[in-house]
């Protein structure tokens, strides 16, 4: 299959399954905030529950429904088990690339995570230190794009929804990637980062009781994204919203490998 039109699907679909995701969380209601501004847990919009039945969205852009789902390991599409994962220095130079193809210097590569199912890379802008986006690269094409989630539906300037600056504005558009977005996006949120913190601890103590949430969640503009954590080690991620505090659980990674920073 040709590269481009590879990379334009998978955007699509990642585009599709966020719209319905987040469609959805609109009717079965926000995360329960009290007096204090945040409450006793978010709600997940993408339900893992320990009874074994739940939604997954795999780094091809699959929607299924399966039984006996583990959170850390994850699900891999089609013959994608026969794929070695991705190095370090594979997923660097590709991520490195696409983030040349477009011409913003302001951001810069933060932080890899490698998983068998895909790679994982957050990206900072240097001006303000804050996420401007999170990107997926895929281990049989090396192809990047940008990851579902939060990342297309909760980023304020980078996103989907963001206008002008986000996937669907301007000359680039979504099958272009991201552009240098406006200057204007305010990066602060009603929920702080210990709220977020606390927030997304409380959802995994009731979830996944054994797991960690890390206590330094990274700002996007829009939501956090924090690590999962077993005994000290990562697992997978969650990301919590900036102003709902509804939690997100990444369910597309697999199982952790490596990091890079």
């Amino acid at each position: 299959m040709n590269k481009i039109l590879k990379i334009t699907l998978i955007v699509i679909s990642g585009i599709v399954l966020s719209t319905v995701i987040f469609a959805a969380g609109l009717f079965v209601g926000r995360s329960n905030f009290g007096v204090t501004g945040y409450g006793p847990f978010a709600m997940s919009l993408a339900p893992a529950s320990r009874a074994g039945v739940g939604q997954n969205y795999t780094d091809r852009g699959y929607f299924m429904m399966n039984n006996g789902y583990n959170m850390m390991g994850g699900y891999r599409s089609g013959d994608a088990s026969n794929i070695k994962p991705l190095t370090v220095d594979q997923a660097k130079q590709a991520i490195e690339s696409y983030l040349n193809s477009l011409n913003n210097s302001d951001l810069e590569l933060k932080e890899i995570m490698i998983f068998d199912n895909n790679a994982y890379a957050r990206i900072t802008e240097k001006s303000t230190g804050i996420g401007a986006m999170e990107l997926l690269v895929d281990p049989s094409s090396l192809s990047v794009y940008p990851e579902y989630g939060p990342n297309m539906m909760w980023n304020l300037k980078y996103g989907l929804m963001s206008g002008a600056g986000g996937m669907m504005g301007g000359r680039t558009g979504m099958m272009g990637g991201y552009r240098n977005s406006s200057n204007s996006t305010s990066a602060t949120m009603t929920v702080t980062s210990d709220q977020a913190a606390k927030i997304a601890q409380q959802y995994l103590d009731q979830q996944f009781p054994g797991y960690q949430a890390a206590t330094d969640p990274d700002p996007f503009y829009g939501y956090y994204t924090l690590d999962i954590l077993k005994d000290g080690n990562p697992t997978g991620m969650l990301s919590v919203n900036g102003f709902s505090g509804q939690v997100f659980l990444h369910t597309w990674h697999g199982t952790f490998i490596e990091m890079w920073e």
